[in-house]
Formats: structure tokens, sequence, C-alpha cells
């Protein structure tokens, strides 16, 4: 009785940790987007930017032009989870990572968020990432998923 007691214990315990493990990133694209490629018709008739159900965060809100980490998130576990969204970029001109970071929820399914470098953030259309990371956190600081371009880590 004892032992099947223990291991419902254990699998309260290693149930959630299992669950946050399965999120994952399918893809991280990053490219340089103009203003006008947010555009679309409901905006121009509503106001209103339309985000397609995407998620996107910009590190200044009123600034479009940028640098953008479109990021496809698989969360398969049953509901949506909070955490932070944590990007760092190494540019050609320092050998030191840029952090930026971006509460997010993420919900059950497949999700796509843009996180855009924007006005003074990034120095512009021909300049390129030298190497990137983008990694899921939950709210405790524990890493739940990331991605990292090939020039991030040192090969062995």
């Amino acid at each position: 009785m004892r032992f099947a007691a223990l291991n419902l214990c254990l699998l309260a315990v290693i149930a959630p940790i299992s669950r946050a493990a399965d999120i994952s990133f399918v893809r991280v694209w990053p490219e340089w987007r103009e203003a006008d490629s947010f555009m679309s018709i409901s905006e121009y008739i509503t106001g209103r930017e339309a985000t397609g159900g995407w998620t996107i965060f910009r590190t200044h809100k009123d600034s479009r032009t940028g640098f953008y980490f479109l990021a496809r998130i698989r969360n398969p576990g049953p509901e949506a989870r909070g955490g932070t969204l944590f990007l760092q970029v190494i540019t050609p001109d320092s050998a030191f990572p840029k952090v930026f970071s971006f509460p997010a929820d993420i919900p059950k399914g497949e999700h796509v968020f843009e996180l855009g470098l924007t006005d003074g953030d990034w120095r512009g259309k021909r300049v390129h990432p030298v190497a990137w990371k983008v990694e899921l956190r939950d709210p405790g600081g524990r890493t739940l998923a990331g991605k990292a371009s090939f020039l991030w880590e040192k090969p062995e």
C-alpha cells in the first residue's frame, strides 16, 4: 500500500515536469521586416493592427520596422503555459549578446510569435545577427524549450 502511495506521489511531481518538457520550438526564422509588411486591409479599414492570430512583441511598441524572429512553438499539453521568451542576439559590432525578454502565454497546440527588435534596438536592414538563441522559461526561470543558430555554441 505504501509503495502504491509513493508511486502516486512521484507521478504527481513528475507529470507537470514531463508536460513542460514537451513544449518545443518547431522553427525560428530571423528576418528583416519593413513596417508596411504588417499592414492589412483590415487595419486599413479599422485602424487596428490585424495579427492573423499571431502574437507580436516589439521592443518599441510604436515602431514596426526592424529585425524579427518568427518563432513557432508547439505546446502539446492540455492547457496554456505562462512564461517568458528570452532572445539573445550577437551582432557584428559586439561579441557580447544583447538580451531581450517578452512575457508570454503559450497556448495549447501550435502558436506563432514574432519577436521584433525595433527602433534603436537594431542597426538597420543590412545588418544580420552573427548568432542568436531563443528560450522559453517558466515563471521560476527554468528553461522549458530553446532553439539557437548554428553559430551560437562552439562545436565540440
